[in-house]
């Protein structure tokens, strides 16, 4: 069976029902899974608590007033959701409806359905994470920070990352009214969304107007991508281009090995990352051979919205000292996400293996720092590729992206 593992933290997207912050590889099928954890049988030692779930759901069940509310999916789906919610493993482990498990897959192949935003839970309220380039979300000008206070009407306070989620999801063609709050501001904004199928383009670049330095962009770590990169890679050779900024802002991650495959496109040797399981073993990842921009100046750009897949190709370019990193301390997703399906096509998501950085900088909860901080004015937002291919260069200066400036003013030569 493939060791492929799911790493890093969940960042629930609002395309289908589900995107990942962070994804990798295969799951364990049912017929592993069930060897350890068998379907139908208490686990030894645990029959006192198994029937103490059970008097609570009896009590429910028979005794609750809405008894239209008391439906047994619900409850169930419930009370997984708080097992796993109460390991404490808040944005990382977690449980997943079907639907969830779906658009999961989506996710990694780069087509999904929704308003196109991906989100999380910080201090028990659900936030937008970041934007997807081209989506409603983005259209609508949600930000990173929003804090979704109703849905349709319907407060979501008090409600679990899951519910909302639902709330939102819904076919393409179809509206939903979000209500949030905008800490930045203090403002409370209302707005209208229409979902639509969402094709990613993982890989976006330009060349930067006036400038020898291309501009990459990786939305997300779907399969492909380093296809996709390389593909780029090759054609800002031949347009014998002299330096690269890497822009990995508002990236969810992605599949593991594609962090991998891009990270190797930018190192001759090392490790991409380290990972180290429950008995304290260490396991090396290491750079894959045949990079096509390996001595090509390079200045990475991140934010709050980078995690998972995004934050090992950082902090290994970061611990190389092939490349600096400007903007924003990184999300700080650092485990290994392990999928155990359940019966009925839902299916846990769990910490197995924390992953460090070559150096062994530990990123779960605390993120990747950059080596130049510098923060977005209120306001501004990411300078873009596509906006990039019309403007001039007098544009590009004159842009509120203090981020992208920043990189710039890194590779370029000293007047």
């Amino acid at each position: 069976m493939s060791r492929g593992l799911r790493a890093g933290c969940i960042l629930f997207a609002i395309l289908l029902l589900l995107g990942l912050g962070v994804v990798t590889g295969v799951a364990l099928d049912r017929e592993v899974f069930f060897r350890f954890i068998p379907p139908d049988n208490v686990p030894a030692g645990a029959e006192d608590d198994f029937r103490l779930i059970a008097q609570a759901w009896n009590a429910v069940e028979q005794q609750y007033v809405d008894q239209e509310a008391a439906d047994r999916q619900t409850l169930t789906y419930g009370a997984i959701s708080g097992m796993v919610d109460a390991l404490g493993d808040t944005g990382h482990s977690t449980f997943l409806t079907p639907e969830m498990v779906q658009a999961n897959y989506q996710f990694t192949q780069g087509q999904f359905e929704g308003i196109g935003a991906y989100v999380e839970m910080r201090d028990d309220r659900a936030v937008i994470v970041a934007p997807i380039d081209g989506s409603p979300a983005e259209a609508a000008g949600l930000q990173p920070g929003d804090v979704i206070l109703d849905v349709d009407g319907q407060s979501t306070a008090g409600m679990p990352l899951t519910e909302v989620v639902q709330r939102i999801t819904g076919p393409a063609g179809t509206d939903v009214t979000l209500t949030l709050l905008r800490p930045a501001t203090d403002d409370t904004i209302t707005v209208t969304l229409t979902r639509q199928e969402i094709d990613l383009d993982n890989v976006i670049w330009a060349r930067v107007p006036g400038t020898r330095i291309a501009h990459v962009r990786i939305v997300a770590f779907s399969a492909g991508v380093t296809d996709d990169l390389r593909q780029a890679l090759t054609e800002i050779r031949q347009q014998e281009l002299g330096g690269l900024i890497l822009d990995l802002r508002r990236n969810p991650g992605g599949l593991l090995s594609e962090a991998v495959g891009v990270t190797s496109q930018f190192l001759e040797s090392g490790n991409v990352l380290l990972r180290r399981d429950a008995q304290d073993n260490v396991e090396e990842v290491p750079v894959r051979e045949g990079g096509l921009a390996t001595g090509l100046p390079l200045v990475v750009l991140i934010d709050a919205g980078s995690a998972s897949a995004a934050e090992i190709v950082s902090g290994a370019l970061q611990d190389s000292g092939r490349a600096q990193l400007v903007g924003e301390t990184t999300f700080g997703t650092g485990t290994v996400l392990q999928q155990f399906p359940l019966n009925d096509g839902s299916a846990l998501l769990l910490a197995t293996e924390e992953w460090l950085t070559p150096d062994g900088r530990v990123i779960w909860h605390m993120g990747i720092e950059p080596d130049v901080p510098v923060e977005l004015p209120p306001g501004a937002t990411p300078l873009l590729p596509a906006a990039e291919s019309t403007m001039t260069p007098e544009q590009v200066e004159a842009t509120d992206d203090a981020q992208f400036l920043q990189a710039l003013d890194l590779l370029l030569p000293a007047p």
